[in-house]
Formats: structure tokens, C-alpha cells, sequence
């Protein structure tokens, strides 16, 4: 079987996020991969379209069927106009706009044992179980990895075989594991001591290491890779070290990732004696009852020609008695699964059977595609073997409420498939439900294009009464189209939010979606104010910060909206919903702010890096000054004719003076620009290294007797610029193209006219070098120390540079490869990890640093959304408990499902008062409107409260701690009257609650009271 030709380079543009998934030598062989898919109702498009977003090379269609009603519930690719048309054809022709790299065709004939060769993945959907045993058993002769999917209503299952003798290259998600050295012991075996602060308890026995950057001890670095032992102290035995050269400093130890062999049974053996993905024995019990479920099914179906009607009892009671007659399971060919079959859960599964559903498919159809790539590029491990997922959650729990056969019938509408499921008078429900879809940056983009998507199809929104309205304020990218298939290459540029509402109205005539181009955040409470959440039921979210999640969350809370959220980071992510007055509401986790705003000490960055991190911050740092900040200061300057003693301090004239550099005058030409850049290079890793190193040098002591250069301060080392090394050049190239683009001039991209270019240039000399320390650099204070000579000096090369035309400040930007920006932070980053030991990261990790890169792929969105939208079926449908709902979080690469309760809301007292965080004190401002004094009787008189500070925001409205004359003064206003007296702001037009908060006599320290709505 040959590949298809993957040779070609591979757009990272395009599939940067996946990348940071995949790595490139996976998403090589993906692209070089053939897949058959077989089955194209709902769930075989999910897989589709999973695996031509992330790219296989060629993908080859079949299925001999028309398109049918109730195939419209959940196959996205289809419309009203390809009823009667086949579904392999019409599905085609949607699959190939998704992505141009993509090869996909359609197989017409019969799948033959000659056919199965020509790939290395095959995939039935929904296929009778004939056909998959016939299909599982050629590909297991052949090594074709196999895979069948099918979902039967709200039950989900998937089985994989990949063959007897199937290796994985890189089992698992995470980066190997790297840490820094702080000494090696010669001797057999030798003694490893990693610095301190080093995740030393994540190495475990046995695991393989190599070495790099080790002074000194040269013989491990580059070694082949050595097996460990952790000792009790932490520190590690690597072997034999007893003739190798001292240690002197430095280097890092790097796990070595071992690959792992998978044995899989054929379909024809597995299905006897099931191996069950599963957290805990309970799950395994009910993935074994569903098993034989969903072959008690295929049975009903070949003994009668037909599936069971929906909601039929009659239909479900044969099922369970087909169920019952099975040959039992195995664990062994000898030895037999004692295990009660769960006649309830096999009747419940019967009588629900016949619906097909879209957030069902989007979860399979995602982990199926998911395996498909392990399948591929050996990259993480494979599900051992079959997989069982079902939300029969969803169905209501009280049995009274269930729907009758009749609700359930077919309609001949694109909604039967659901229909048969949850019954009519749901699905008019759904569709008089108005959504609110929100984001910030990512909402009518990757998880929320899967949302919007799900909408479609279940029909929310629908009805003449409701409506999807879709918040996002960003513009389409070219690395958004590997995730978010509503959008085409022809869209890159137009705003996510109104590109999305016409794709999602593609798919569902019936849809009321309404854009808009605004952020949900505090700048935009006039437009998403009262009267807009006033027609709103519920909001689901799909935001990509904790800063974002908290303010719509508080917004929902206010509102008294349910919130359905989602997120994903590579192949995990989590859904979770929450319910006004069933669940608790929206918390961000604890780390959030910590995780979202990691800053570093100056000092550490500027001085004292010991982390790649660090040197990432520091050259991050040096852009935004060298190319930023200088070229917004003399634009400013050249406008306003500041003088230089009016700047900011020291800080600002060592900008200018690096900025300046070793030049004169403005630079006029290429070499200018390289010229600086080198000047810039000697100043930042030779000459001002050895400065540092004059204030405090190697051996100097503290007064404690502790070496200064010990614990996290690495002793840095001058560089010595060598035109030989790639990382000297390439800083070289993309500082002088930066500095060129800031100044207009135009650049040069020829490495090997740069090499000769800067043999002919003289070296700076090191009083042109800018003083970057003060005389105490150890009290890490931060700039030069500017005399009225070098005032001058500046002043003079200021009024120079502003001569010219405006500079033009850099952005930093790193999604466009082509500018120069990351090659930059990259390149010095790299350098200055050179100068202090530090084990230096690639420039794909650095731009995933730097650029604050969310890694994802389209599985794990699909996932999400699907998972969501099975708890929107639960709000819509009516009252339930917390019990019903879910919580969930996934992550496909290591196989793990968890669905758990949330938590119901906390209940606060105080006195004879009992509320949670959904209740609020409500007040109406009457007419004519109450005063304070009156507002605050009443709260005592119906409450018992005694207020002793009323705030509106942070706003003091009344302290009980005032003097009487104080107090006099602000009693007789009227509520409103005072709130724009303290605040000095009209209360907003069409404003109907101004929302209070209060503290009273009494409370204990811990309380929160819920919050005053006095309503206008």
C-alpha cells in the first residue's frame, strides 16, 4: 500500500494548532494517509469532516443509499435538496470545499477484501453487523486498521483494531520531561543532582534520559539514552560515570519517550470477549450491558427487517429478551463474565433506539476521527477496544414524562431523527428557545462554530419565536479554517460572527440567527443590557480566558440564565452547565488568575534567568522596546518636541540609546540596519554579560559565606559572535529586517549575502555600548545612569532620527511567520538561554510561549459541543434536578471520559434569612421613588436587616458610621438621586435594576449577602 505524496511542505499556517498537538512528523503521515469511510448518515460526516479539517491526505467515500428525513437531524452536510440523492455524492462535494489539501472521493461499488488494500484506516459507520465482521475480519488479516462506529439513539460505541503487533511511537500528549543539572558525580553509578525547584518527582525508575548542553562532563551530552533510578533524596543514578571528565556546570536531562505495542483481538473474537474503556467497575458493568444491548439490537433488526419502532414497548420488550438469549460474554475463551444483564438499561436503550442524535454523532463521530489519527501517525495510545458512551440522562427521570409512540412518529421533517428520540412536543420546545452564542476571540470560532453547528441541526431557535443571536468580535484567520469548518479560505478577513450566521442558516433554512460584532464584556452593558437579556433564555459560551468566563457568568447570574460552557487546550477539554437555583454557579479555578498573568520578577528576567521561560519574558521585552516603545517615543517627540528631561526617567533614554545603537544618523540602507543588529548583538550577549560579570563575578561570596551564583542564579558566559552558527544569524537577520521595517526601508531575506556582508563590517567597539547597569546592580534596580554628557549626546542623535518621516511601531504579531516577529523573540531567547546554561526551547515552542497559543485540534472542539448541547436537551426540557446534570471532561489522547454531578448551590443564613449566590433582595423603587431612608426601613422592617454600608460597585452610597450631619445629608435623597450624586453618572436609558450591594449589623465575616435589585 503506498502513501500518498506527503513530500510536499506542510502549511503550518493553516494547521498551526494542530501542530502543537501533533507534532510535524505526525501530521506528515496524516498527510500522506489514505482512509476509507463507509456510512455517511450523521455520524460518518463527523468523522468526514474531522478527518478533512485536520488534513489526511486522501479520504474515500461510500455509501450506496439516498438521503432520507431523518437523516437531516444529524448530518450537517446535507440539505432538503439531496433527498432521494445519494449520500456519498452529495456529501462529497461540501467535504472537498473544507480543505483543498484534501483528496476526497467516492467509492461506488462494493467494499472487497482487493479494495481494503489500497488504505491504512478503514471505518464503518452504522454498517449491519454482517458487514463489519466481513470488513473487521479482512482488515485484521491484511494489518488495515479497522474501526466501527454506530450510535443507536443516546448510546454510543466504537471498537478498534489495530492489529496484533501495533507500535506507539509517542504514547502520550505531554513533552518529555526536561530538567536542569546542579551537579554529576564521577563514579559507577554516577550521581545526578538536579537543580533545585526541578520537577524531580516526575522522573520514575527505569525511565530513559540523554543529556545536552553539559560542560565539563562532555561524554553525556548527545550520549544514547541511559536508564535511571530515583533515589529517596530525589537525585538520580544514570550509570556509569567514573571515566568520563569532571563536571563543571550546566546542561539539562531530557526524558526519552519509549514506544509501547498494542495487541488487538479481531471484531470476530472482541465481540465475545469485550475489552472496555472504562474509569471503574461500575462503568465496566454498564458497558457491558449496553454491548449486549446493541447486539440484541442487531439481532432484532436482522430477525425482522427493520429497527424498533420508536418508543414502541413491545418492540423494546423483544429486545431485552434477544438480550437475554445471547451467548454470555467472556472475559477469556475459557472463562465466562459473571455479570446480571441490566434488563432496565437494555429496555431503555431499545425504546430510544431508533432516533439518531447531533451531539451523539458529534462525540463519537470526534473520537472515532481522533483514533483514526493514532491509527495514522502511531501518536498516542489507541482505545483497548471498545468504547461506550451514552447520555440516557438526558430522558427524563421521571417515567410519566417519557414520550408515547405517537409524539415519537416520523413527521417527514429534517427533525425526525430526534423526534423519535425526545418526541414532537420537545422538539417545539427547542425551536421557540432564544440562545445567546458569546466569545472572546474564539466564540464563532472553534468550539463555537461546532455550537452553532449543533443548534442547526437540533432546531434551536427555529420557531418564528426564537432565535440564536452570535457574539464575536474577531475577523477569520487562515489557521482558524484546520478547526472551523462554517468558514472557507474566501472568508479570511470578514468578521467570525457574520460569516457564521449565514453558514449556520445554510444548514437550517428555519434558523433566526442574528450577528453581532460587539465583546460581552463591561464596555458593551448598553447593548447587552436589560432589554436584550430580557428575550434571551440562555447562554452557552465559548470563551478562551478565565477574565472573560467570570464576567459572563456573572452576567448569567444576574440574569437568572443558564450557562452552558466549554473549553478545550490540545485533546482536552471539559463541558459544564449551570442552572439558576439547581446548580452552583460559574467558578473559575483557583489558579486561573496565576495561570493567566504569569509575570516574573525584573530582576530574574533581566538579570537572573534560569528558565527558557524566563529569557522568552526577556526577549518578548526586547522587542516591544527596540520596536515598539522607541519608535512611539520619537514619533511622539517629533510631534510634541518633548524634551528629553521630560521623559520617563533612565529607563526611557536606555531605549533611545539602544535603539540609536552604533549609528549616528538614521539608518539609510540594508547595511545600516545589519550594522545595528550586530551592535545590538554584542551589547546584549558579549559586552554587557561581561559587564555584569565585573559587578558580580564568578567567585563572589556573600556575607553568609553562600556563593552568589548558587541555588537558581546561573553565572552567566559571554558569547562570541561566529557567522557559522544559525541562531547568531538568524538574530542578526530578524532584528536588521524589524529595525528596517520600523525605519521604511526595505529588507533582505539572503542568509548567505548576510554571512558576507557581516565579515565585512568592523567590530563594534565597546564604548559604543550603552551603560545598562547602575553602580548596585545586585539591589536589581533597572536602568543606565545618564550624565549631562550623554543627555547631550542623546539629544543630539533624537533631533536626528526625528528629522526623517514618522518610525512605525511594530505590533507584535505571531500567527504571521513571514515578519520577522518570532524569528526574533526566538532567535534571542535561544542566545540568552546560551549565555546562562539554560535548556533552550525550539521556536515552535517558543511561539506557543510567547503568543499565549492555545493548542487545539477538531476532535476535541467537536467533543466539547456535542457534550454541551446534551445538557442544553436537559434545560430546555424542563425542571430537573441537580442529579440530571453533567459535568464533563475528556481527554482523548490518554482515552479518559469522566461525566460527573455538579455541585448544588451553597446555602448562606444569617438571622432567619437563607439564600444561595442565584437569590437577590428585590426593592422597587415605587412612585413616586422611595428615598434611602425609606429604602433602608424597609429593608429592616421586611428583612430584619440593619445596613450598616451600602455600595453600588465600588461606589459608597451609605456607612452607618457617618456623623448625624453626614448622614442628614443623604437620607432624604431619592435612590437614584444619590447613585448619580456619588458616582456623577446618569443611570443608563431603558435602566430597570440598579444592583446594590450591602453589609449589615451583625454578619459574620464570611458572609455574603445577596445582592439589592431596586427596581426602577
Amino acid at each position: 500500500m503506498d502513501a500518498l505524496d506527503a513530500s510536499k511542505l506542510l502549511n503550518e499556517e493553516l494547521y498551526s494548532r494542530q501542530l502543537y498537538v501533533l507534532g510535524s512528523p505526525a501530521m506528515q503521515k496524516i498527510r500522506g494517509a489514505r482512509v476509507l469511510l463507509s456510512g455517511l448518515q450523521g455520524l460518518g460526516a463527523e468523522v468526514a469532516k474531522n478527518l478533512v479539517l485536520m488534513g489526511v491526505g486522501g479520504l474515500t467515500l461510500h455509501d450506496p443509499h439516498p438521503t432520507c428525513w431523518s437523516d437531516l437531524a444529524a448530518q450537517f452536510l446535507l440539505s432538503e435538496q439531496d433527498l432521494e440523492r445519494n449520500r456519498a455524492e452529495a456529501s462529497q462535494e461540501v467535504l472537498a470545499q473544507l480543505n483543498r489539501d484534501v483528496k476526497v472521493v467516492i467509492h461506488t461499488g462494493d467494499i472487497t477484501e482487493d479494495l481494503l488494500l489500497d488504505f491504512q484506516v478503514v471505518v464503518l459507520t452504522a454498517a449491519k453487523l454482517e458487514e463489519q465482521l466481513k470488513v473487521g475480519t479482512l482488515c485484521h488479516k491484511h494489518g488495515v486498521c479497522f474501526l466501527a462506529a454506530d450510535t443507536r439513539g443516546l448510546v454510543g460505541q466504537l471498537f478498534c483494531d489495530f492489529g496484533e503487533n501495533f507500535t506507539v511511537q509517542d504514547p502520550t500528549e505531554a513533552e518529555p520531561l526536561t530538567a536542569a543539572i546542579q551537579h554529576i558525580s564521577q563514579g559507577s553509578p554516577g550521581i545526578l543532582t538536579l537543580r533545585k525547584g526541578a520537577n524531580t518527582h516526575y522522573f520514575c525508575d527505569g525511565d530513559l534520559v540523554t543529556f545536552l548542553g553539559i560542560e565539563g562532563m562532555v561524554e553525556l551530552n548527545d550520549c544514547a539514552p541511559r536508564s535511571i533510578h530515583v533515589r529517596e533524596d530525589g537525585s538520580l543514578e544514570i550509570g556509569d560515570t567514573a571515566t568520563f571528565s569532571q563536571y563543571l556546570r550546566g546542561g539539562a536531562i531530557t526524558e526519552v519517550k519509549r514506544p509501547k505495542t498494542v495487541r488487538h483481538k479481531s471484531l470476530h473474537t472482541a465481540l465475545l470477549q469485550p475489552h472496555v474503556v472504562a474509569q471503574n467497575p461500575q462503568e465496566v458493568h454498564r458497558a457491558h450491558c449496553l454491548h449486549q444491548a446493541i447486539r440484541a439490537l442487531h439481532k432484532f433488526e436482522h430477525l425482522r427487517g427493520r429497527p424498533p419502532q420508536p418508543w414502541d414497548p413491545v418492540d423494546a420488550e423483544t429486545v431485552v429478551r434477544l438480550a437475554q438469549d445471547l451467548e454470555p460474554l467472556k472475559w477469556t475463551e475459557e472463562e465466562q463474565l459473571e455479570q446480571p444483564l441490566d434488563e432496565v438499561l437494555v429496555r431503555t436503550v431499545a425504546l430510544s433506539s431508533a432516533g439518531v442524535l447531533s451531539p451523539m454523532v458529534a462525540m463519537l463521530g470526534a473520537v472515532a476521527a481522533q483514533e483514526v489519527l493514532k491509527a495514522i501517525s502511531r501518536t498516542f495510545m489507541p482505545l483497548d477496544q471498545w468504547l461506550y458512551f451514552d447520555a440516557l440522562d438526558c430522558l427524563p427521570e421521571d417515567g410519566e414524562l417519557l414520550p408515547s409512540p405517537e409524539d415519537c412518529s416520523p413527521r417527514g421533517s429534517r427533525y425526525d431523527g430526534q423526534i423519535a428520540v425526545f418526541g414532537a412536543g420537545f422538539q417545539e420546545k427547542l425551536s421557540c428557545q432564544h440562545y445567546l452564542l458569546v466569545s472572546c476571540e474564539v466564540g464563532a470560532g472553534a468550539i463555537g462554530c461546532e455550537l452553532l453547528k449543533g443548534f442547526a441541526l437540533v432546531g434551536l431557535g427555529a420557531g418564528n419565536s426564537g432565535g440564536l443571536t452570535v457574539a464575536d468580535m474577531d475577523h477569520i484567520e487562515l489557521s482558524n479554517l484546520s478547526r472551523q469548518f462554517l468558514f472557507r479560505s474566501q472568508d479570511i478577513g470578514r468578521p467570525k460572527a457574520e460569516v457564521a450566521a449565514a453558514a449556520a442558516q445554510g444548514l437550517n433554512p428555519d434558523l433566526q440567527v442574528f450577528p453581532l460584532t460587539y465583546p460581552l464584556d463591561p464596555t458593551t452593558e448598553h447593548i447587552y443590557g436589560d432589554n436584550f437579556f430580557s428575550h434571551v433564555d440562555g447562554v452557552a459560551a465559548a470563551l478562551d480566558s478565565f477574565q472573560a468566563r467570570r464576567y459572563v457568568a456573572a452576567r448569567c447570574t444576574h440574569y437568572l440564565k443558564p450557562l452552558l460552557e466549554a473549553g478545550t487546550s490540545g485533546t482536552r477539554g471539559s463541558a459544564k452547565v449551570f442552572v439558576p437555583h439547581v446548580t452552583e454557579a460559574y467558578r473559575a479555578p483557583a489558579s486561573a488568575a496565576a495561570s493567566e498573568d504569569t509575570s516574573y520578577p525584573v530582576c530574574t528576567v533581566r538579570y537572573f534567568p534560569s528558565t527558557a521561560e524566563h529569557t522568552l519574558q526577556w526577549a518578548r521585552n526586547e522587542f516591544e522596546g527596540l520596536f515598539q516603545l522607541s519608535a512611539e517615543t520619537i514619533n511622539h517627540y517629533q510631534q510634541a518636541h518633548t524634551s528629553l528631561t521630560d521623559m520617563h526617567g533612565a529607563q526611557t533614554l536606555t531605549l533611545l540609546k539602544s535603539v540609536f545603537g552604533i549609528l549616528r544618523e538614521r539608518p539609510q540602507n540594508w547595511q545600516d540596519c545589519v550594522a545595528w543588529a550586530l551592535g545590538h548583538w554584542e551589547l546584549r550577549f558579549h559586552y554587557g554579560v561581561k559587564q555584569l560579570l565585573r559587578h558580580l563575578p564568578p567567585n563572589k561570596v556573600l556575607e553568609d559565606g553562600t556563593p552568589f551564583w548558587s541555588g537558581p542564579k546561573r553565572c552567566p558566559q559571554p558569547l562570541e559572535f561566529d557567522t557559522n552558527q544559525d541562531t547568531h544569524l538568524l538574530y542578526i537577520l530578524a532584528a536588521a529586517n524589524l529595525y528596517a521595517q520600523m525605519h521604511g526601508l526595505p529588507g533582505s531575506r539572503d542568509w548567505t549575502a548576510l554571512r558576507e556582508l557581516l565579515k565585512l563590517l568592523p567590530q563594534p567597539e565597546p564604548q559604543q555600548m550603552v551603560p545598562i547597569f547602575p553602580s548596585n546592580p545586585e539591589l536589581a534596580s533597572a536602568s543606565a545612569e545618564f550624565g549631562p554628557e550623554q543627555l547631550k549626546e542623546l539629544n543630539k542623535a533624537l533631533e536626528v532620527w526625528s528629522m526623517g518621516p514618522p518610525l512605525k511601531p511594530l505590533m507584535f504579531e505571531k500567527d504571521d511567520d513571514s515578519n520577522f516577529h518570532v524569528d526574533f523573540v526566538a532567535a534571542a531567547a535561544s542566545l540568552r538561554c546560551q549565555n546562562y546554561g539554560i535548556p533552550p526551547v525550539n521556536r515552535a515552542q517558543s511561539k506557543l510561549i510567547v503568543g499565549q497559543i492555545i493548542p487545539a485540534i477538531a476532535t476535541t472542539t467537536a467533543a466539547v459541543a456535542g457534550l454541551v448541547i446534551l445538557e442544553l436537551y436537559k434545560v430546555v426540557g424542563g425542571p430537573r434536578p441537580c442529579s440530571a446534570f453533567r459535568h464533563s471532561y475528556l481527554h482523548l489522547a490518554e482515552n479518559y471520559l469522566i461525566r460527573y454531578m455538579p455541585f448544588a448551590p451553597a446555602i448562606q443564613t444569617f438571622h432567619h434569612l437563607k439564600w444561595t449566590c442565584w437569590d437577590r433582595l428585590k426593592v422597587l423603587a415605587g412612585q413616586p421613588e422611595r428615598t434611602l431612608e425609606s429604602l433602608l426601613a424597609h429593608l429592616q422592617e421586611q428583612h430584619g436587616l440593619r445596613v450598616r454600608l451600602l455600595l453600588h460597585h465600588p461606589a459608597l452610597l451609605y456607612s452607618a458610621r457617618w456623623s448625624p450631619e453626614k448622614q442628614a445629608q443623604r437620607l432624604p435623597l431619592r435612590v437614584t438621586e444619590l447613585v448619580q450624586r456619588v458616582t456623577g453618572q446618569v443611570p443608563a436609558p431603558g435602566l430597570r435594576v440598579l444592583v446594590l450591594q450591602l453589609s449589615c449589623e451583625d454578619e459574620e465575616e464570611d458572609t455574603a449577602f445577596p445582592p439589592l435589585h431596586y427596581e426602577l
